[in-house]
């Protein structure tokens, strides 16, 4: 091999030499860079977990806060409502025992409504009205004229006006202004009939006639639930909506029982024979 082809082989192999350093360097250069990126992604996944923790800890403070809130409104709603039973002594608890019955028959119907609370807070308050009604007409033991009745059928309409516009309340005031309207269309106030009457409503009504049939009240003794079963049944499609009063059927007795015996609902038949609590 001359001297020039000797030149040219030790060229060439410094070239390729200062490639593979440039190559090993870029390398070396990518695998920090891609170092980097991998800290910086972990780094940035701690911080998106430090913000989800701190979401989920605020979320939590706040569901509390509602709940504490909700159980708030409760208590408020539930106030008002012994203050307005307190005028009326023959109910005891009425307002609670319907509130019970009227969501038990919501569930039973599937109605999502049985988790809305306003929809309970119609029931507590649906004769808030009466506080506008004379103590003459309430505690009356005889019949009532046709001026005290005509007075007495307008505690829906003032109860509604009561408690509408009150936040909290959403609308509950459907529940107190139509509770006594009849699915044939001849209840009062406004004479709705079928489906136009609130679902809220339609549900308490039947809730509201079995208590008024298994409690005692001043003008009669308490019927059994048996017999309140069968009264209830016959009024479906008349008085009541037929679907409501199937969802009633479907309740077992001895839930309403229950609620009854928790909520003060005892006959007087009941204490003079010592049932209560058997």
């Amino acid at each position: 091999m001359g001297t020039r082809g000797a030149a040219s082989i030790r060229l060439s192999a410094r070239v390729t030499g200062r490639g593979n350093h440039t190559l090993e360097a870029r390398l070396a250069e990518l695998e920090a860079e891609l170092a980097r990126a991998r800290a910086e992604a972990e780094a940035q996944a701690r911080q998106l977990e430090r913000y989800a923790a701190d979401l989920r800890e605020t979320f939590k403070a706040e569901r509390r806060q509602r709940a504490r809130l909700q159980e708030s409104y409760k208590a408020t709603v539930r106030a008002l409502s012994n203050a307005v039973e307190a005028r009326d002594a023959y109910t005891g608890q009425h307002a609670e025992r319907v509130a019970a019955y009227g969501l038990l028959i919501a569930r039973t119907l599937g109605a999502r409504l049985a988790d809305d609370a306003t929809m309970e807070f119609g029931f507590l308050l649906h004769d808030v009205g009466k506080v506008a009604v004379p103590d003459a007409i309430l505690y009356k033991p005889e019949p009532l004229t046709d001026e005290e009745r005509a007075l007495m059928a307008r505690h829906p309409v003032i109860g509604a006006q009561i408690i509408r516009g009150i936040d909290f309340l959403g609308e509950a005031y459907k529940v107190v202004r139509h509770h006594h309207e009849r699915w044939d269309g001849a209840g009062y106030p406004d004479g709705l009939a079928g489906h136009d009457i609130p679902l809220p409503a339609r549900v308490f009504a039947v809730a509201d006639t079995l208590d008024a049939l298994t409690t005692d009240r001043p003008y009669r003794d308490a019927t059994s639930l048996r017999t309140a079963r069968e009264v209830i049944r016959a009024a479906a499609g008349t008085q009541f909506d037929p679907a409501i009063v199937a969802a009633f059927d479907a309740v077992p007795d001895e839930e309403l029982e229950r609620i009854r015996l928790e909520t003060g609902g005892v006959t007087a038949r009941e204490e003079a024979a010592g049932e209560v609590g058997r």
